[in-house]
């Protein structure tokens, strides 16, 4: 059964950002300990940023077993690595290019490869590979770090997209009319087996969707995410201004 969602509210960004790196830090020891490795998966966007570097100073960098640690991205736009927009760029600028992770522990998505569809088969490839899965069988992370829009989508599952409905696939091809890049993106079965899922949400127009999303509400994407394991919203006070 799903867990009840732990809430924590910050009065700023870099209040939440320093609890989110402190939870992160603890939840990747703990899997360490427990199974000799962490599995986790980065968003993108904006909010993560300064979480990424309180990871990579210390002291919280000093106590995360990095070489333990995979890292994957539960969603990304089809461009080059090193454009603006990617997902990747973003986490290696901010933080994985100044720790001591091994680079074949780090699961980029292959935007080069082709168009989203054939990018999306090829990550759920990686997945398969990395996680040593049979055919049916679901990767189960340690912890998957979320944001959400103020549409209410997260990863890059948008409201009234055939995504939404996926059950097979680890991971599918997503656009929306409004944004400029093919992404693809983690399907629900993938964010609902994980140990624990992590949001991090900033910004009094994210209020109304957060909302929603803690009262469960299925045209919410990020309402959907109902982990087997726990689930932690990391929210600034604005965009926590409705609870």
């Amino acid at each position: 059964m799903p867990q009840s969602p732990s809430v924590h509210v910050a009065p700023t960004l870099e209040a939440l950002s320093q609890d989110a790196a402190d939870y992160i830090v603890q939840t990747v020891t703990a899997a360490v300990a427990a199974r000799g490795r962490c599995m986790l998966a980065l968003s993108g966007g904006s909010t993560p940023r300064r979480t990424h570097e309180l990871l990579a100073q210390p002291p919280r960098r000093d106590a995360v077993p990095w070489t333990a640690l995979h890292v994957f991205w539960g969603d990304e736009r089809c461009v080059p690595s090193e454009h603006a927009d990617s997902n990747y760029r973003m986490a290696v600028e901010t933080m994985l290019a100044h720790v001591p992770i091994p680079r074949e522990q780090i699961y980029r998505v292959p935007t080069e490869e082709g168009p989203a569809p054939i990018v999306a088969a090829l990550y759920e490839r990686v997945l398969r590979t990395a996680f040593a899965l049979e055919v049916d069988e679901v990767p189960q992370f340690d912890l998957i770090l979320l944001g959400m829009g103020p549409d209410g989508h997260t990863a890059s599952l948008f409201p009234g997209t055939p995504a939404l409905e996926e059950t097979q696939r680890l991971v599918v091809p997503s656009q929306i009319d409004y944004l400029p890049h093919e992404r693809v993106t983690f399907t629900f079965p993938v964010l609902n087996a994980a140990r624990a899922v992590a949001f991090l949400v900033a910004g009094a127009d994210k209020a109304p969707k957060v909302r929603a999303a803690l009262q469960g509400d299925p045209s919410v994407p990020a309402g959907r995410v109902r982990p087997a394991g726990a689930l932690h919203w990391f929210l600034d006070r604005a965009a926590a201004r409705l609870l």
